[in-house]
């Protein structure tokens, strides 16, 4: 999977609004009420899960840290929310991109080309993203009384970027937990997922997988090839 497409990977999430929703799991279409707050980036791994958990979810939440991809993603994080009706929040982390060393904070210029491998993205890394988000998602989800932090970290990840290991998930649920009067539970149920498995999830969500230029190979073409979709871990009750 090359870099570049990888890098637009929002623009392929651009569903028409009438659409028919079918989700993949009872839990997600019965929800006993809205406790979930997601993590949005509005790319190809958290928007899935946006619309197969959409019943739980009451706000998404996309920070603008000064990644080449943001504003576009958050773009597409908008719509979404506004095409299911979710409420939507930016928050902004500057700082990040002001102080953290990532090709992805460098322009797109310096985002490397190539094959998605673990040598090929480390220069992607943003050091210890998913922790910052997570932490500012927990309290604002004690804030607004919801019981539940998602996110959409996956296997194909897992050997690139330390903060979407099992290891690291499970390590800051169980900081969430004890960090919050309530208990607030950290739902990761693409952990065990392949990006191919996410798109794959993503079709049979109703969710349009349109490449975003002329020429670039299909995102759906390459889903059709991968292995059977792993079915998603339950929500917590």
């Amino acid at each position: 999977m090359g870099i570049e497409s990888h890098q637009h990977f929002a623009e392929v999430f651009l569903p028409p609004k009438e659409q028919e929703l079918v989700l993949t799991t009872d839990l997600a279409q019965h929800p006993k009420r809205r406790d979930a707050l997601i993590v949005l980036s509005g790319g190809m791994d958290s928007t899935p899960l946006l619309y197969e958990y959409n019943a739980r979810i009451a706000l998404a939440v996309t920070f603008m840290y000064g990644s080449n991809h943001n504003e576009r993603e958050a773009e597409c994080a908008r719509w979404h929310c506004n095409n299911l009706g979710i409420e939507h929040i930016q928050i902004p982390l500057g700082f990040i991109g002001e102080h953290f060393e990532s090709s992805l904070l460098s322009g797109a210029d310096a985002i490397p080309t190539g094959e998605y491998d673990a040598d090929n993205m480390a220069a992607t890394v943003v050091p210890f993203r998913n922790g910052i988000m997570l932490s500012i998602a927990a309290g604002l989800a004690e804030s607004r009384n919801l019981d539940t932090v998602m996110i959409a970290n996956h296997a194909g990840d897992h050997a690139i970027y330390p903060d979407c290991r099992p290891e690291f998930v499970d390590a800051m649920g169980k900081a969430i937990e004890k960090g919050t009067y309530d208990g607030i539970q950290l739902f990761c149920p693409y952990t065990n997922l392949t990006k191919n498995d996410i798109v794959r999830r993503g079709v049979e969500l109703g969710v349009a997988l349109i490449p975003a230029t002329a020429g670039r190979k299909s995102i759906a073409a390459r889903a059709a090839h991968a292995p059977n979709v792993t079915k998603p871990l339950p929500p917590p009750d």
